[in-house]
């Protein structure tokens, strides 16, 4: 069972990411203020759910979250400043979007940036131990999942609606035969050069 918070009676956000391996697209995060009482026995990590648990789930977690922001930070971003810090940089931007200040920050992995004026403690599998942070990672893939489909009608090569824009065999190929489009990061290495097209 998730746990609820970190210290009872603290307004507390967790906040998430998704995307970070995928060879195209935006990263995506989400910063997540669920109430002191909220129970889902759905609810976890959104990488231990299937696509249609986290639809399920996104609905709920939208209408009963105290505050919730979902932000996007670019594949030319991401080329520029390195997908460490542009995963960062899209949970700041979320957290800054959210319309109740938190006062304590559930970041999930071992590396973060303090975000001016808030505590933070970073979790490694924390997704799988906060029900805030388990609530970010499924807001943050659901909003890039949707997103990388919406994409996928104008680059519909890439296949982007199955694999998201992730470094599948398909999507390598992909590359190969058409080249790139303006949603890849050009900063990782986007063709395998074990892989034929034979």
């Amino acid at each position: 069972m998730l746990k609820n918070h970190l210290q009872e009676g603290r307004v507390e956000a967790g906040c998430d990411e998704a995307g970070r391996g995928c060879l195209a697209g935006p990263v995506v995060a989400a910063a997540v203020i669920l109430p002191p009482d909220f129970c889902n026995e759905l609810l976890n990590d959104s990488k231990q759910l299937t696509e249609k648990q986290r639809d399920k789930l996104r609905p709920v977690i939208e209408q009963e979250a105290v505050a919730w922001a979902v932000a996007f930070v670019s594949p030319e971003e991401i080329d520029q400043i390195n997908i460490l810090q542009a995963s960062i940089l899209a949970m700041h931007r979320a957290v800054e979007q959210l319309h109740v200040a938190p006062e304590f920050l559930l970041v999930d992995g071992n590396r973060f940036n303090p975000y001016p004026g808030i505590p933070h403690k970073c979790i490694i599998k924390g997704d799988a131990t906060y029900m805030p942070i388990a609530a970010a990672s499924i807001l943050a893939k659901t909003h890039r999942d949707e997103y990388m489909c919406r994409l996928a009608h104008e680059y519909p090569a890439y296949n982007w609606e199955h694999n998201k824009g992730y470094p599948t065999r398909d999507h390598r190929l992909a590359i190969s035969a058409h080249g790139v489009t303006p949603h890849h990061r050009m900063s990782f290495k986007l063709v395998d050069p074990q892989l034929s097209l034979f």
